[in-house]
Formats: structure tokens, sequence, C-alpha cells
């Protein structure tokens, strides 16, 4: 297997380590994605990016295929982890599809104390426009400490559908003011953009990390 190339953020010896994966149709090195690991990097915490070998197959002229279903994504999430070098506790986690492919994995590596916790940045709980066809299944039985950082019109998953959900007790929700599934809210309804949302979801997330450690 050829060696997975990391982007790495922040740092410091023992320092917990958050390594997120990317969404479906997006590369690990979006600004979104900088702008998360800048964010976290600044409030202390090691951040790792990895890509799926579908996305990285694009950099070197590949076709751009769609995604491989979530569920065949998880081997290569679980050799990111098995490759990543780390000294202190691990987060996993993603944007969107990265996430879900992180939540599928996480209880097996939680309960051989690989992990501590997981962190999704806009989670798929259905695709949009297709609220019955839920994405929920394995988080309602979830013993991964999680925390969801969820636009409140995010079309995959709203606050007024989320909160109909049976989600694990384990799993907490911070809800970004009007954002969309990039957290981007409307500037004419709230006064401000997603720099202010993409803020408050590194500052929550910091916080819950702490609290795990």
């Amino acid at each position: 297997m050829a060696a997975i190339p990391f982007l790495l953020d922040g740092g410091g010896e023992g320092r917990t380590t958050v390594l997120l994966a990317h969404g479906a149709g997006a590369a690990m090195d979006t600004p979104f994605m900088g702008a998360v690991a800048a964010g976290l990097a600044a409030r202390g915490l090691r951040v790792a990016r990895f890509e799926f070998g579908y996305m990285a197959a694009r950099r070197s002229g590949g076709a751009k295929r769609p995604p491989p279903r979530a569920e065949k994504l998880q081997a290569e999430f679980l050799d990111a982890v098995s490759e990543l070098a780390c000294t202190g506790p691990l987060i996993i986690g993603g944007k969107s599809m990265g996430g879900r492919v992180a939540s599928l994995v996480a209880d097996e590596l939680f309960a051989c104390g690989r992990i501590c916790g997981l962190l999704c940045l806009g989670y798929p709980f259905h695709p949009a426009g297709k609220p019955e066809r839920l994405r929920t299944a394995h988080l309602e039985g979830l013993r991964t400490p999680a925390l969801i950082c969820q636009g409140t019109r995010d079309p995959f998953g709203t606050r007024t559908e989320v909160a109909g959900y049976a989600l694990a007790p384990q799993l907490r929700l911070h809800w970004l003011e009007d954002g969309d599934h990039d957290l981007k809210p409307r500037k004419t309804v709230t006064g401000f953009g997603q720099e202010h949302n993409l803020n408050a979801a590194c500052a929550a997330a910091s916080d819950w990390a702490e609290g795990l450690v």
C-alpha cells in the first residue's frame, strides 16, 4: 500500500490529533477544510487531513468518478488511522461524507482504545431532498463520544428534522445559525458570513475535545 499523504496543521508532543476526511465532491485542501484545520490548530489541536483514493486519483489525471458508497470507504479510513503517527489522543471525523465514513468505523476504534471521539462537520443525515432515506441507524446506538456541528438549514438535515431523530446520548449537536451544508449563513439574514460560523464550530469542537481528555 502506498504511503498516505497527510496535510498537517498544528502540533506538539502529546497534543490531541483530529484526523479529518473530506466530503464527497471536494478535496482535502478546499478553503472549508483549510479554515477548519487552521481554526482547530489555533486552539491547540493537531489536525491531519487525508484523501480517499478516488479523490487522490483526480490529482494525477484520473477520471472524475463519483465516490464509492460510504460503506466501501471504511477500510481506507482505518488505513489512515493505522498509518498516522500520533503520540496523543486521537479524534476522527470529517466533512459531510468524510464524517459519515468516520462514524461508521468509530465504535470499532473506540472499543479498542484507538480513538477518544468523533467530530462531524455537516453530517448528511439523509440525501438532499429525500428526508425519508435516513442515515442514522448506527447513530442510535453509538458508543463513541461524538460532536456534530450542523447548520440549522442544512438540506441534508435541518434542525427541525434532526430534532425528531433517535440519536445516542453520547452524540452532541452544535447548531450554527442559518448555516447550510458548508455552515454558511445568509448574510442578509444573520448579518455575518461563513467565517463566523466556522470559527464558532472550531471553538465548540475545541471545548468538546478538551472535555474528552
